[in-house]
């Protein structure tokens, strides 16, 4: 189901510029990092009861220590991005559908390719929550033609980047893992926000 009007131009106005097809989608800095920060300051009890100390305090300091700061944006503008969305809660899926929605394209991702810190992929398991799903302030998500120069660009700067699909004139959002693919649905809310009622 298509967004009403207003919806869409509240969408439009959280995104910079515009996807076109074959722009190509770059993931700049691991995804999930706030949320795993919020986690481990949150469950501290919980996660020591399998993690270090060390570890746990380096789950808080994720966010400062790995994610995007003004840098990644110049970077990708200098670069003549199409498109640029920092994203925030509803994680790495929530900023995919919103910027495929908002500029109305196609799109075939892979979840192999997108950043992804361990640390993080460790605290989910503990907790039976989706990376993917989880609050991921720090990392921004590009539209662009070149993808993989704009890659190598940032990672010469420090940061983790990954070019993880490419946009199409389709209707169809696809999401593949391995041999299997399913379609990209609508953002459900924020896995940090069922956690922290618990």
């Amino acid at each position: 189901m298509r967004l009403g009007q207003a919806a869409m131009e509240a969408l439009r106005a959280e995104i910079t510029g515009c996807l076109k097809p074959g722009d190509e989608l770059v993931v700049a800095c691991p995804v999930a990092l706030k949320g795993t920060s919020v986690i481990a300051k949150n469950k501290k009890d919980k996660l020591a009861e399998r993690f270090s100390a060390g570890f746990i305090q380096n789950c808080v300091s994720l966010w400062d220590a790995y994610g995007a700061g003004s840098i990644v944006w110049k970077i990708a503008q200098e670069a003549d991005a199409s498109a640029l969305y920092a994203m925030g809660e509803g994680g790495f899926l929530s900023a995919l559908w919103k910027m495929a929605e908002a500029s109305e394209v196609g799109l075939e991702a892979d979840f192999r390719k997108v950043p992804i810190r361990q640390e993080t992929i460790e605290v989910c398991e503990i907790f039976d929550l989706n990376p993917y799903k989880l609050q991921a302030d720090g990392a921004v998500l590009i539209g662009i033609r070149g993808g993989e120069a704009l890659v190598q660009r940032l990672r010469n700067e420090g940061f983790m980047a990954e070019v993880i699909g490419q946009t199409n004139s389709g209707n169809d959002r696809l999401l593949y893992s391995g041999g299997s693919a399913r379609y990209l649905e609508r953002p459900a809310e924020d896995e940090l926000q069922q956690l922290l009622k618990e």
